[in-house]
């Protein structure tokens, strides 16, 4: 089971899966070009969750597909520090499909 954790500090935002930086996956789409952040709706949330799900599902096109939604029901209300494994991930989705 992968862990993503992120943490907002003084010298900034840092997100790692399983303990490795997390890439921002603009090669999929590019949404912020000033990086991920969390705790709002936005475009660096919208990326962040873009890029969790990518790494999560292993593919762009599920990513695509439910990036948005996860973003406002998951990476909106995180706050400054916060931990979110794959079976959370998958539990979120199976919530908001349900």
């Amino acid at each position: 089971m992968k862990i993503y954790r992120g943490d907002r500090t003084i010298d900034g935002v840092s997100v790692t899966v399983d303990g490795v930086l997390l890439p921002e996956r603009t090669d999929i789409r590019e949404i912020s070009r000033d990086g991920f952040e969390w705790s709002y709706e936005g475009i660096a949330p919208a990326q962040l969750a873009l890029a969790i799900l990518a790494d999560h599902f292993g593919a762009p096109g599920p990513a695509l597909q439910n990036y948005e939604r996860f973003m406002r029901s998951v990476v909106a209300n995180f706050g400054n520090e916060w931990e979110f494994t794959s079976a959370d991930i998958e539990a979120s989705l199976t919530a908001r499909a349900a």
